[in-house]
């Protein structure tokens, strides 16, 4: 019998797989697809690669996407229907309060549930991340959920293990982050100019920034090599995670760099529909964890 129950939602960007074969409670997002004035909504659910693929693709010939954060109501639905099946302990996790309010949603949530199920208790842990970052965080408290870990001691683990995630994204077409507001205008057009591909990180409040410039592709994954030498995952952990917007031959190059200077394989995916429609297709990225503290801008 675990020691609490392990929920998150769909911004973690873990396969419908992962989650259904450890357990793990997740509220799926919606978003929108527009075109020629016609709108579709679906659920942040995905099971297929071929539906992520497809997505992508949409975006490319012109879709455009439209996400909304998980609401006060939705949070409230999510939690009652855990108490409802008994759970007591909940350690949930939620994206970024840098990039949404939707930190502060479940708490409110949680708080409201409470009165009706005094026993009930939810600890929201703000990832100062978002997709496979905060996925990164999910995972590591599946791990001390199967270990007998309580639910206090899984959510200061993982309040000290955010501020170690190292990222480094490459976004193809910085007009998608500049759209949803995640990025400057400026910084979108940096991205602009002579094929210039700004290396983009989450700061210790959990927002997006530029941290540095290259030219091209090539020399953005040059890049993010130089920095795993620098300074490597942590051994004791042996974490990292690299995500793409379809852009397979990025991800696989960054995979094989792992596997063999590292000598284990990392956790690589393609990303969500709810966090691909601000980043936009042909982008990639990786993080880490590390002994050090997350860099700075």
């Amino acid at each position: 019998m675990y020691k609490f129950t392990l929920s998150t939602d769909s911004t973690c960007d873990l396969y419908q797989d992962v989650i259904a074969e450890n357990d793990i409670k997740c509220a799926p997002l919606t978003f929108m697809l527009e075109k020629d004035g016609k709108i579709e909504e679906y659920l942040d659910n995905f099971t297929e690669y071929s539906q992520y693929v497809d997505f992508y693709n949409k975006l490319r010939q012109g879709y455009m996407p439209k996400t909304s954060k998980l609401n006060l109501e939705a949070h409230l639905a999510h939690f009652r229907k855990l108490a409802e099946e008994g759970a007591k302990d909940v350690v949930h996790f939620t994206i970024s309060s840098g990039l949404a309010n939707t930190w502060e949603n479940a708490e409110q949530a949680a708080a409201e549930v409470k009165k009706d199920f005094p026993d009930f208790r939810v600890f929201v842990v703000d990832p100062l991340t978002a997709t496979v970052g905060q996925g990164a965080l999910v995972r590591r408290a599946l791990q001390c959920r199967n270990e007998g870990k309580t639910a206090e001691e899984t959510y200061e683990i993982c309040k000290e293990l955010r501020l170690h995630i190292q990222h480094f994204i490459v976004a193809d077409d910085l007009q998608f982050l500049k759209r949803g507001g995640r990025i400057s205008a400026t910084a979108a057009a940096i991205g602009g100019v002579l094929h210039v591909k700004p290396i983009i990180s989450f700061d210790n409040d959990g927002k997006l920034g530029v941290i540095d410039k290259v030219m091209g592709k090539k020399k953005a994954i040059s890049y993010i090599k130089r920095k795993l030498e620098t300074e490597g995952p942590d051994p004791a952990l042996n974490y990292v995670f690299i995500v793409h917007t379809d852009n397979e031959p990025a991800a696989d190059e960054l995979t094989a760099y792992v596997r063999e200077r590292f000598g284990f394989e990392p956790y690589t995916q393609i990303m969500g529909p709810v966090i691909g429609a601000h980043v936009g297709p042909g982008a990639f990225a990786l993080g880490y964890i590390s002994k050090s503290l997350r860099n700075t801008f």
